[in-house]
């Protein structure tokens, strides 16, 4: 299992490094996302995900749905194409967040 970080390149924009999975996210991987308060925007970079599952998408929800409650502006870069398929399995893939492909 490859554990999951949050680095903060530069103001507001961030880099997920390691497995977006179920065996590496938990609760504590949530609680640390309260990094969204006091922000306008914000920028989260995937490149650096190794692998991932329906748990990295459940994961990315839950960083929307913070965004939202706290009025960030939020965007992916570098989606991985896996996490990309199971957006579009959901129909995630029509929106604004996943729209953006890798760059």
């Amino acid at each position: 299992m490859s554990k999951l970080t949050l680095t903060e390149q530069s103001p507001g924009h961030f880099t997920v490094e390691g497995s977006l999975t179920f065996a590496s996210i938990d609760k504590q991987t949530l609680q640390s996302f309260k990094f969204l308060k006091g922000m306008d925007s914000m920028c989260i970079d995937l490149a650096k995900v190794q692998t991932t599952d329906i748990a990295g998408l459940a994961l990315m929800i839950e960083w929307i749905r913070l965004s939202r409650m706290g009025r960030v502006k939020l965007s992916f870069k570098n989606i991985p194409a896996q996490l990309l398929a199971l957006a579009k399995l959901s129909g995630l893939d029509e929106t604004e967040y996943f729209a953006i492909h890798t760059h």
